[in-house]
């Protein structure tokens, strides 16, 4: 009796053993890869715009595999089938290469509507593998941009500026720029009418060869570019070996190496002039570079620069663009060199240094080897640098009215005596300052332009 009484129990307990075993084994088996639930993933926009003349990737992948890929254009009156891939070997990414078709459409449209299916290999959905579904708008646009060259300055010169003004439309442009031959894009700014830009440029005295080429896109990929023309100068520029003395290198040297005692503290007198005249000055040329690149784009319908005169009666005491070797206690011995990028002006100690245009203040602050510095904007991408400077009388933020004292001339910085350096930057590029001090020059190169262009559009 006790015997059958317990084979009667034995049955139940095995049958739900045998029960949770087979659950446990399917609860394993669909949450094995094989039945993972994940969809493909098309990595395709909900619209965009095209030039059908060229195909373009929609990347497609999957972690367990891709089984097929299936591809359609509609017009809205027709489908085509673009692609119809079932792959042997499962890939985990795909590229779709869209390309327009050659026959199937017999009613043209700029209005297209591109659906891509793709289905992986996993066992869920009864075998049948995860799917997913992807459609986008498309905009067929296969004309360039209506671009051309309206006028620009007769010449520019090497370490000089210029201006051009071009005109640039589509319904869908999307980037316009000027492209040079030492890889500096500029950036135009809208003129006058609608349609018409202008822009401000330079040649930067380190360039051998200067050229520049409008180029306009759209949304759809279409490029056009329109060269500009210029009569280009030559223009060499001052040689000059100066003396590095103890008094200087103990001195002003030894007092700048001290804004970088980690990179200096080890470092001999000589080699600490090095570092300030060479590694420390590019820095701080670098930094006045990333703050006069920017430009904005309000429409501009003139640019009257007065002549540029920060100093009154001031004596031009150090000249743009002067190659300058210093050697130590033997001419042979050059131990450092470097390009001045702007003019050194002298007058009396602590003298006013004046804003001859309106503009607004983007830096104002101690600047490594321009000392206490201030930098003005002008528009267009017209910045100027006001170094050395003993007092600041502006800060970052503040509008300047022409004829208005911003600082004071001092010694700050990599000055052995009371001046002002003085520096032009066009779009983040050191310039001459002289032409930009001179109203012959500022009306032949940039007004007079301005004002043709003008009776041009006006036509």
């Amino acid at each position: 009796m006790s015997n059958k009484r317990g084979g009667s129990a034995l049955g139940p307990l095995i049958v739900l053993l045998l029960l949770g075993a087979l659950g446990y084994a399917g609860y394993k088996t669909l949450n094995s890869p094989m039945f993972e639930t994940d969809k493909p993933v098309i990595a395709m926009a909900t619209e965009r715009y095209w030039n059908s003349h060229h195909p373009f990737d929609v990347n497609i992948s999957d972690d367990s595999g891709l089984k097929e890929v299936t591809a359609y254009l509609s017009n809205g009156k027709e489908r085509v089938r673009i692609a119809d891939v079932t792959f042997k070997k499962p890939p985990k990414s795909y590229t779709l290469k869209v390309k327009y078709p050659k026959i199937g459409f017999v009613n043209s449209s700029d209005n297209l509507l591109l659906t891509v299916i793709a289905r992986d290999i996993s066992k869920w959905h009864f075998f049948k593998g995860n799917s997913a579904v992807k459609r986008m708008r498309i905009r067929v646009d296969s004309q360039k941009p209506d671009l051309f060259s309206l006028i620009t300055s007769y010449g520019i010169t090497r370490g000089g500026s210029a201006i051009a003004i071009f005109k640039a439309t589509d319904k869908n442009l999307k980037e316009l720029y000027i492209e040079t031959n030492f890889g500096k894009r500029f950036e135009p700014t809208p003129f006058y009418k609608e349609g018409y830009y202008i822009v401000l440029l330079a040649w930067p005295i380190d360039q051998k060869r200067f050229s520049a080429k409008v180029v306009a896109v759209d949304a759809a990929g279409n490029k056009s570019r329109a060269r500009l023309s210029f009569f280009l100068k030559a223009r060499s520029y001052r040689t000059s070996y100066l003396q590095a003395k103890d008094r200087f290198i103990n001195g002003k040297i030894a007092d700048l190496a001290e804004d970088e005692p980690e990179k200096t503290r080890d470092l001999s007198p000589t080699e600490k002039l090095k570092f300030i005249n060479e590694t420390y000055r590019t820095e701080n040329d670098a930094l006045i570079q990333k703050v006069t690149a920017r430009v904005d784009h309000n429409r501009v319908d003139s640019f009257n620069m007065h002549p540029f005169y920060p100093l009154k009666n001031g004596k031009v005491v150090g000249s743009f663009g002067d190659h300058r070797y210093y050697w130590y206690k033997e001419k042979e011995n050059v131990i450092s060199e470097s390009y001045h990028l702007g003019i050194d002006l002298a007058s009396i100690r602590q003298d006013n240094i004046y804003a001859s245009n309106p503009g607004v203040v983007v830096f104002a602050d101690y600047n490594g080897i321009y000392g206490n510095n201030l930098i003005i904007y002008h528009g267009l991408g017209l910045y100027t640098v006001y170094g050395h400077c003993s007092t600041l009388l502006k800060k970052r933020g503040d509008l300047v009215r022409a004829g208005e004292v911003v600082a004071k001339t001092g010694a700050t910085g990599l000055a052995l005596g009371d001046h002002l350096h003085f520096s032009t930057m066009v779009h983040g590029i050191f310039v001459r300052p002289a032409e930009w001090m001179d109203s012959r020059w500022i009306k032949a190169n940039i007004t007079d332009v301005i004002e043709n262009a003008k009776k041009m559009i006006d036509k």
